[in-house]
Formats: structure tokens, C-alpha cells, sequence
């Protein structure tokens, strides 16, 4: 993803959030996000890395076994404090455009960072989860589907997985949505 962003000309890497888990290159991940400076908000598994201990968790099947097994993976090779700075990362980010807008980036959505903006709400749903964060447009990622919504006078926009999305995808990065032009690999103007 880092060499279609600068393809495109991109010069801020925006994560939304799920940074390192379940992926299989935790660290390496985490280094290259911190090597570009990237704009990184908490997803839910980011939180849950820094805030459960995994041997205080119990399986009833043979996938939630193995899921567990990753979770200490991932905590083992990111260390101790890697895992304590996912669990200080902000919930929402502010970024102001040169266009004079603003950007909000948060994983669910600004009034509930738990539940996220998904392509197949009514725009009633999507209104109620704006809450009281200002944002011209707001990126979003807890979904893990691209998409792109203008409601309220903002604009939502989804890029989808950097990598694979949990449980699906072939792990092809994709494009994100530029918001200055507002549509996924365009260039900014």
C-alpha cells in the first residue's frame, strides 16, 4: 500500500484503525507505520491487544483456539511496548486539507468509535453515528469494505483493508479514497 500511495502522490498515510491483528507481520506492520509517519487511530484490536490477557481467555471451538493462539502471537512479537502505545493510540484524529476542510479519521464512527460506518446503511443509521464531531469528511475503516457516502453535508469514505480483510480477500492492497478529490486512486488536484 505504502508504494500505491506514493504512485498516486499521496503524502500522508492515514490507518483507520486494526493495525497489526490479525495480520501475519505484526512488527513489521507497526514499523513500517511509524517509518512513514502514518496518521494511525485505535481500531477495536488494537484496544483489545493492549487491554487482554490471553490466558484469561478460553476456547470452545477449534477456530477461537487458534485466534487466541494469534492474539498472543502478535502481543509476543510486538512487546510490551508496542502493545502499551496501540492501547494510547487516539480513537479519532483531526487533520486539516489545504482545502480548508477537515478531516476525521476514526475506525467505527465519531459518535460511537465502536460501531462502524457500514456501506449498507440507510442514511438515517449514518447520521446517527456522526454524533458531534466536526469533520468535512470523515474516514473511517471498522467496516473493512470500501466504500464512499455523502450525508449531512459530510463525506464518509471507507478505503477498505490495507492487507487482507479479516476472514475474506485475497490480501491485494487497494487504493485508498483521497479525500481532496474524494474518489478511491484519484490524484489530488
Amino acid at each position: 500500500m505504502i508504494e500505491e500511495a506514493r504512485v498516486h502522490g499521496f503524502d500522508q498515510i492515514i490507518a483507520c484503525g486494526d493495525l497489526v491483528f490479525p495480520g501475519p507481520e505484526p512488527l513489521d506492520v507497526w514499523k513500517t507505520l511509524v517509518q512513514h509517519r502514518a496518521l494511525c487511530v485505535q481500531g477495536m484490536s488494537d484496544r483489545a491487544l493492549a487491554q487482554i490477557d490471553p490466558a484469561r481467555l478460553s476456547a470452545t471451538t477449534e477456530h477461537e483456539r487458534e485466534r487466541i493462539e494469534r492474539f498472543r502471537a502478535v502481543q509476543n512479537e510486538l512487546g510490551e511496548l508496542i502493545v502499551a502505545r496501540l492501547g494510547k493510540l487516539p480513537t479519532i484524529a483531526r487533520l486539516p486539507l489545504e482545502s480548508g476542510d477537515t478531516l476525521l479519521v476514526v475506525h467505527g464512527s465519531p459518535g460511537d468509535v465502536t460501531e462502524a460506518f457500514t456501506i449498507d446503511m440507510t442514511d438515517e443509521e449514518l447520521v446517527a453515528l456522526l454524533g458531534d464531531e466536526p469533520g468535512d469528511i470523515i474516514v473511517c475503516g471498522g467496516s473493512h469494505v470500501p466504500f464512499e457516502r455523502q450525508v449531512a453535508g459530510a463525506r464518509n469514505a471507507n478505503g477498505g483493508p490495507g492487507g487482507r480483510p479479516p476472514g475474506e480477500g485475497n490480501g491485494q492492497p487497494r487504493t485508498p479514497p483521497d479525500p481532496r478529490t474524494g474518489g478511491p486512486g484519484k490524484r489530488p488536484r
